[in-house]
């Protein structure tokens, strides 16, 4: 007894099959996280350095080129590169997508770490990043005060994150805008050079009061005793008593020549909630845990903090991300209702009963498919929902294939268990083949490499355990249920849609076949010109990579000049604050100064604090696909007016992060020669019709005070360079000399530096004392020269070689695939000296990257649908005329994306890939229903025209279910899954519409002589 022998006769057990697979369904629907985008980890890793005073040169020299120099012998490194600007560097270490994220990370971390003693001694510790998307806070919450002290929202932010900490799945949380206290030792010059002091004094007998290190330990007999000797400074009075240096028989304190006083670091950010003065606490969430359970947890217990607030102080939510889930999911799930709806409207030919039975394998199939994504680790995301709709135009096509055969053997007088047995037995290998090929089109998907592939992963997962799992039902639960509920009898012509689809085939279609058959090399020469003459529209179509996100929200970048002072990009972010707020659509605006908003996006790349950027981001309730686009270039234009900063609008991309649409690299060892060529790209870059927001990194130089120092001079005084060098940072920038803790616990530094009131260039150098040798202490004007010079703002290098990067933003209504085409001409005209070359990154590196991955993944596709067809019709001939029919899909794939106006992205290919798929699923039910007529002895011309007549209504119906089942998503607007439901949607209309011709001419054309007897047998 085979499995469908089983199914029907053993049908109790068949039945509990089907409570099993609910219940397996329903657990794991309702036990999956959801999320909006994947859960992923990439191999990326960020180490960032800061080091107060140091100049971009300094910064590349002694800590980004060490530290690249390590990272690029580790094994699986794929490139590094390193951004040094002033005072930080940052080293981004990327490695191969194929290996274990957290393993590079850990050897990144030891490597680094190894190195940290040749590192310069006031090198602040160095922080570690890796690219994981659950880094994106889900909640940024915003404590709003004008009144309230900076140590006062400190104080309610802790209390808020404490509380925050302890809802179940909060990974962690953390501030934002709170300058961090310092105690503040305020050196006054005149004092110091009346006693002849260097700063260096003051410091040094500070760090030698207050150390946090302990003794140590002493032991007498059995009894070991901890040994204490002072330790951290406890109160302010304690600081400012530290001897300095005794004088004649008085002892001069600190507070002889300083002011002591709580102050905050240098170089703060400023942050404003809706135009008020505010602080952010931010949330991360756990992977793999329901993010809509735990921003609900979240937003409880904020609610109950709030009414603990003191009346100065509000407790808003600026930004949320499950309002975005919910909208997103929310959107899909009509989707999906409207797909169901159609898909069922489309069954009704079969027959009310014969459509129950169809619609049966629906739930079923899609609990197999939400139980095989759950146990695989995914999240239920917009991905896997898209899968699941693209999964449910094509699950009930075994089972429309196995119902349409056993209710034709019921219309020729069989009883319902025989019709159900033979029906579904002769029709199973085609369904098993059919299913294989569909699965192997979808199934390498899941294995992309990249960033990309980790992207769209939960797509064909959720697509390959759903259409998995409609085979199984359709050769189990399906027979079985049709045995028990189809009609005893059928209608010899089916009902009255039925017949008025079989009319139409016999008044359209088999004319039509006739003459294909009758003049065959004509309808396969014009099936060829047409597929040649779709390939003409591929340059008019463009390609891109990924989309827009359709987030209901996006942020402003604010780039003011290299070394522009916080009060300028201030101006900058105020003049984006006032503009978003005459937009009504726009309910929050979030403002940063000196620096970006933290990261609320999974790709989003957030830069680190530098006085001339900022970042603001502005809250809709929704996202428009049409009103959305036209408020963003209403804003653009009027952003053009400011003149402290250029105002770059960023819409939140899709899929791994990239910078700029158009990025050119320029490499070299020369940073002058650099500058030079990037200001001749710039001009040409801007020229290029579609570019906008042309950024070059060092178009402006930083502006500097060389010391000029005379090395003679100061040998002859007593002064070494190094001491100088010392003497002025910390005067400039300041030096931590110890450290104070208060009543509660909490350790803050103790900062020496002259006041910043007095820190202009001339007055502040004047005032510096430089200590000698001799025990004295000489000032630094007497050693020194000082003037004005300038110096680059940033330096870039890549794969160990200094590198200039230039970008660009594309305008509406242009191809970036286009314009990229025509910047990379242009630059043909720079020429360029030896050991210089320009690298293209941006969009078209990470295509060719994502791209460059479909090739192995396509050609295993193909193979092993060929493979599954030689298994099954053991003959070449056969498998020419079943793969015939992928050109013709193509044609409509094509055709949609052109009058869609669609480029061929990312997941457009997807589609193409799943449409081959389909394509040779349906040919495989004509040539083998074909290949059956003949084994039974039918002539050749006969069998082709009357298995094309026959086969048209279960071709056309899961043709028409498929199209209904992924309507929706191609009308949703969605620049992510909108191109691949038009492919498929398109691709299957001409596929249909022309395969029905093509395919039985091919075979007319290629198959000769007798069909082998056991294929009669087989079937």
């Amino acid at each position: 007894m085979n499995l469908i022998d089983f199914a029907v006769r053993r049908w109790q057990i068949t039945l509990v099959l089907f409570a099993l697979l609910s219940a397996i369904g329903i657990s794991a629907f309702v036990g999956i996280p959801r999320s909006v985008d994947p859960h992923f980890t990439g191999p990326n890793v960020l180490v960032i350095a800061t080091q107060p005073g140091a100049d971009p040169s300094d910064m590349e020299q002694t800590v980004a080129k060490p530290i690249e120099d390590v990272l690029q012998g580790l094994d699986d490194i794929d490139r590094v590169q390193s951004f040094s600007s002033d005072s930080v560097s940052i080293i981004a270490a990327e490695f191969s997508w194929e290996t274990d994220p957290e393993l590079h990370y850990n050897d990144v971390v030891r490597e680094v770490n190894a190195l940290r003693g040749n590192l310069p001694a006031s090198l602040q510790p160095l922080e570690f990043r890796r690219f994981r998307t659950t880094e994106a806070a889900v909640l940024q919450f915003a404590l709003v005060s004008e009144t309230a002290s900076f140590r006062r929202l400190e104080k309610i932010a802790k209390d808020l994150r404490e509380r925050l900490n302890q809802v179940d799945g909060v990974r962690g949380t953390r501030m934002w805008g709170v300058p961090t206290p310092e105690l503040r030792v305020a050196i006054d010059p005149g004092r110091l050079a009346q006693l002849g002091l260097p700063v260096t004094t003051v410091t040094d007998a500070l760090k030698n009061g207050g150390t946090d290190l302990p003794p140590g330990a002493v032991q007498s007999g059995n009894q070991r005793y901890n040994v204490e000797a002072g330790g951290a400074y406890r109160s302010v009075a304690e600081v400012a008593a530290t001897p300095v240096r005794a004088d004649g028989g008085r002892v001069i304190r600190v507070r002889d020549i300083a002011t002591v006083d709580w102050g905050y670091e240098e170089r703060p950010t400023l942050t404003r909630f809706n135009g008020e003065r505010a602080i952010w606490v931010t949330l991360t969430q756990k992977a793999g845990l329901n993010v809509l359970d735990i921003q609900k947890d979240a937003l409880a217990t904020a609610e109950t903090f709030r009414s603990t607030l003191p009346p100065d102080v509000k407790l808003e939510v600026g930004f949320d991300q499950s309002r975005d889930i919910s909208i997103k999911l929310g959107h899909l799930t009509r989707d999906f209702a409207i797909a169901l709806a159609l898909v069922l409207l489309t069954l009704l030919p079969l027959g009310f009963r014969a459509s129950l039975v169809v619609m049966v394998s629906v739930p079923l199939s899609l609990a197999i498919g939400c139980a095989v994504l759950s146990f695989a680790g995914f999240t239920l995301n917009q991905l896997a929902i898209s899968g699941f709709i693209i999964a449910l135009g094509l699950l009930v096509d075994d089972s429309i294939v196995v119902v349409e055969n056993i209710a034709r053997r019921l219309r020729e007088g069989e009883d319902r268990e025989t019709a159900a047995i033979n029906g579904t037995r002769q029709i199973a290998v085609a369904v098993v083949g059919c299913t294989a090929v569909l699965l192997l089109a979808f199934l390498p998907l899941a294995f992309l490499p990249e960033g990309s592939g980790k992207f769209i992963r939960s797509l064909p997962v959720a697509v390959f355990g759903t259409v998995a799992g409609s085979l199984l039902v359709s050769l189990t639960i399906v027979p079985f249920l049709a045995s028990r509920i189809l009609p005893r009898t059928e209608k010899e012509h089916g009902n009255r849609a039925l017949q008025i689809i079989n009319g139409a085939i016999q008044r359209f279609y088999a004319p039509a076949l006739h003459w294909s058959l009758t003049h065959p090399r004509r309808a396969l020469l014009a099936a060829t010109a047409l597929c040649a003459a779709s390939l003409g529209l591929i340059p008019l179509i463009g390609t891109s990579l990924f989309p827009p996100a359709d987030t209901p929200y996006f942020l402003v970048q604010v780039n003011a000049p290299e070394g522009a002072a916080l009060a300028q990009t201030d101006r900058a972010v105020r003049f984006v604050e006032a503009e978003l707020k005459r937009e009504p659509q726009i309910k929050t605006v979030m403002a940063n100064v000196g620096r970006s908003n933290p990261q609320i996006f999974y790709n989003q790349q957030s830069n680190d604090q530098r006085t001339n950027i900022g970042g603001v981001l502005a809250v809709l309730d929704e996202w428009h696909p049409t009103e959305g686009p036209a408020l963003v270039e209403r804003l653009r234009k009027r952003f053009d007016a400011s003149p402290d900063a250029q105002l770059v609008i960023k819409i939140f991309q899709n899929g791994p992060p990239v910078d700029a649409p158009i990025q050119i690299k320029l490499r070299g060892p020369d940073l002058k020669v650099l500058k030079t060529l990037a200001a001749q790209s710039e001009a040409i870059t801007r020229g290029v019709a579609g570019t906008r927001d042309v950024s070059n990194p060092v178009a402006v130089d930083r502006s500097r005070i060389d010391l000029g120092v005379d090395a003679d001079k100061a040998a002859l005084l007593g002064v070494a360079p190094g001491v100088v060098r010392r003497s002025v940072r910390l005067a400039l920038v300041g030096e931590t000399a110890g450290r104070f803790r208060d009543v509660e616990g909490d350790s803050y530094n103790v900062v020496v530096r002259l006041p910043l009131a007095d820190t202009q260039p001339v007055s502040a150098l004047n005032q510096i004392y430089i200590p000698s040798t001799n025990g004295g202490a000489v000032p630094l004007r007497q050693i020194a020269s000082p003037r004005l010079d300038s110096a680059p703002a940033q330096i870039a290098r890549e794969r160990q070689s200094r590198q200039v990067t230039l970008s660009s933003q594309v305008a509406p209504g242009f191809l970036t695939s286009q314009v990229n085409a025509d910047v990379l001409a242009a630059l043909k005209a720079v020429k360029l000296p030896e050991g210089y070359r320009y690298v293209v990154g941006g969009e078209a590196d990470a295509s060719a990257r994502a791209f460059g991955g479909l090739g192995p993944v396509i050609a295993f596709a193909v193979f092993g649908i060929l493979g599954v067809l030689v298994i099954e019709f053991g003959r070449f001939r056969e498998v020419a005329v079943v793969a015939g029919v992928i050109p013709l899909g193509i044609v409509g794939g094509i055709v949609a994306l052109f009058l869609t106006g669609n480029s061929i992205s990312f997941t457009a290919v997807i589609g193409f890939v799943a449409l081959i798929g389909i394509e040779i699923k349906n040919s495989i039910l004509l040539v083998d229903f074909t290949t059956q007529l003949r084994a039974e002895g039918m002539a050749l011309r006969e069998a082709i025209e009357k298995a094309g007549e026959i086969r048209f209504l279960p071709v056309l119906l899961t043709s028409v279910t498929a199209v209904g089942g992924l309507l929706p998503l191609a009308l949703s607007g969605s620049g992510l899954y909108g191109p691949l439901a038009w492919v498929i949607i398109g691709g299957l209309v001409s596929s249909t519409i022309l395969s029905r011709v093509v395919t039985p001419v091919m075979y007319l054309l290629l198959i000769r002589g007798d069909v082998k007897p056991e294929r009669a047998a087989a079937a």
